[in-house]
């Protein structure tokens, strides 16, 4: 085998039979290889969503295979591909509709890739709506099973493949306007929002998002969040979060991936007290993102 680990990403729940018959497809081509769920809580059809995860993923995935499927364009012109990436370390296999670019990029761009249009190495579906089960799963098991990645499809630019497309926060006078990325399980809502991008700005701030605005201080962890206080953290990605002690800052503060929120230094007269306090941003050793105080 070339490669031993599938890690597998899609938006098709666990209700249903979709990632067991996946899987199951995998194992029959296969059998010696093991298959890491990332997710499959996706919300349905959100490639955004599903980038950023796998986005967030990728550094830390095992080498080997990526299987990507959230596939709102199934059946449609949309191309199906592979993608080649760290001299050959990893392949990515999915849906080229933006979903594998971030995660692409993050790990230092596409070497190659393939369009897969070579059926002999698919599974010959009844419909045209299954495309996880009859092309990407069974590619990326050959793949593993040691087949190249040129036997699989045409070769074609990899300047050509479909972007993601991912907002970026920006100074406007004396305000920073950010946009929420993911809410994690736990409710703490992550930003587009470098912790550098902060420092003109101090440690006391607030965040306004539609017509409500509340206090929030730079904290190192959720403990330090006084209770029933709003604290921006740096989460275990490098990027700042909006987050509550031992609830959900979600929850209390109405928000939801892709709110507008607008950052600005505190006016200590009309909020002396923001219940939280300042800690000195450091490097982390493992990546260069940053994070709060010291190693976890």
């Amino acid at each position: 085998m070339r490669y031993d680990t599938i890690s597998f990403l899609s938006d098709y729940g666990l209700a249903d039979e979709f990632v067991g018959v996946a899987k199951s497809v995998i194992r029959q081509i296969a059998p010696a290889v093991s298959v890491i769920d990332v997710t499959h809580d996706l919300a349905p059809h959100d490639v955004r969503g599903g980038a950023l995860a796998l986005a967030r993923s990728a550094q830390y995935l095992c080498p080997g295979l990526v299987l990507a499927v959230v596939d709102p364009g199934v059946g449609t012109d949309r191309r199906p591909v592979a993608v080649e990436v760290g001299d050959g370390m990893s392949i990515l296999v999915g849906p080229d509709n933006g979903l594998l670019a971030p995660a692409v990029a993050m790990v230092g761009g596409a070497d190659r890739a393939v369009v897969l249009d070579r059926p002999d190495y698919h599974l010959p579906g009844p419909g045209a709506t299954f495309d996880g089960r009859d092309i990407f799963a069974p590619v990326a098991a050959h793949l593993c099973a040691g087949v190249a990645l040129t036997d699989l499809g045409t070769e074609i630019p990899v300047a050509g493949l479909q972007p993601g497309v991912l907002p970026i926060s920006r100074r406007e006078g004396d305000a920073l306007e950010a946009e929420i990325l993911w809410i994690d399980r736990f409710g703490n809502a992550q930003l587009n929002v470098d912790p550098d991008d902060l420092e003109a700005f101090g440690a006391r701030l607030t965040l306004t998002v539609g017509d409500r605005t509340q206090a929030a201080g730079r904290v190192g962890s959720f403990a330090e969040i006084g209770v029933g206080r709003i604290g921006l953290i740096i989460d275990s990605y490098g990027l700042l979060a909006i987050a509550a002690n031992q609830m959900s800052a979600a929850a209390e503060l109405d928000l939801a991936p892709g709110d507008q929120v607008t950052i600005r230094t505190i006016d200590d007269a009309e909020n002396p007290d923001s219940g939280t306090r300042s800690v000195p941003v450091a490097m982390s050793p493992r990546s260069g993102s940053p994070r709060s105080g010291g190693e976890r």
